[in-house]
């Protein structure tokens, strides 16, 4: 009987992994394959993509896209503007998360209820955008950097999963550094950071993506194109059809068409964040599931 049961359970469970492998691959395929045809589409030549026959492989295989891309100025001022942005944006936002973070996480905070309290019903009501261009403005910060990156410096959801994860950390560590001498900035820089990897880690990618794809606060904030993140650019490109400062007469005569363009800017603009990502991968699950489980 045992064996029998066994047997039942080992083939049940079999077919249900099966299953699930068939799923996962089936999902997989649709959350890649438009990443993949945009790339096959940008190396294809322009007959072959007025046709409309590019379906799995790339034909008419051509770099002309990429070359255009690559020798123009716009591209790479936006991208040095966007490695701007997206780093010290980040840096900030890991800063106050952590700063905001960590005194709502000690049991012994006086009054942390009220305060979590104050910092989460900012998740649903804001002054909006019109207030906010007026802070903005008044404060002298309009076509400036730190128009992009302070107003966003902390996010309340990614405070809260960092606060959690604080609290997973025993109070017998603090304890003992507080009975060493050490104060609240040296226990945080020296014990809380170092054991919180995985969510520090974690955060750094959410920002980082968060500010990679941010284009709005560029459209309300800045003046100077020459300020102008990629997102800007890649706006620019794809809605509105603008293409390379060079013109049509030479898109022309590299044979290739505005959807070469367009698609060859996209590659270019993703690069960057899955390069980073399988980086910091390891530590994505393991950070949020910290952040997540304690309450």
């Amino acid at each position: 009987m045992k064996n029998t049961k066994k047997q039942i359970y080992s083939k049940g469970s079999r077919c249900f992994n099966i299953f699930n492998y068939i799923i996962l691959a089936i999902v997989a395929i649709i959350m890649f394959y438009p990443m993949y045809y945009i790339f096959i589409v940008s190396i294809s030549s322009a007959s072959h993509i007025n046709k409309g026959d590019i379906t799995l492989l790339p034909k008419g295989i051509t770099f002309k896209a990429y070359e255009i891309v690559l020798n123009t100025e716009r591209i790479w001022t936006s991208y040095k503007n966007t490695i701007i942005y997206t780093g010290l944006g980040t840096l900030i936002n890991l800063l106050c998360t952590a700063m905001c973070a960590y005194p709502l996480s000690r049991p012994d905070f006086y009054g942390r209820k009220v305060f979590t309290i104050f910092v989460t019903v900012t998740m649903f009501i804001n002054g909006g955008m019109i207030p906010l261009y007026l802070v903005i403005m008044n404060l002298g910060l309009i076509n400036t950097i730190w128009a992009i990156v302070l107003p966003s410096a902390i996010s309340t959801y990614n405070m809260i999963v960092m606060r959690t994860s604080f609290q997973a950390i025993p109070t017998s560590l603090t304890e003992s550094a507080y009975l060493d001498g050490a104060n609240d900035i040296h226990i945080l820089t020296k014990i809380v950071l170092p054991l919180s990897k995985p969510i520090m880690a974690t955060m750094t990618l959410f920002y980082a993506v968060q500010h990679w794809n941010s284009y709005f606060p560029a459209m309300l904030y800045l003046n100077d194109s020459r300020k102008y993140p990629l997102q800007i650019i890649l706006r620019d490109i794809v809605v509105q059809g603008e293409m390379t400062d060079q013109g049509s007469d030479i898109s022309s005569a590299l044979n290739i068409v505005a959807t070469n363009y367009k698609y060859a800017v996209i590659i270019v603009a993703v690069v960057p964040i899955l390069l980073i990502y399988p980086l910091l991968q390891k530590y994505f699950t393991k950070g949020v599931m910290v952040g997540a489980v304690k309450g």
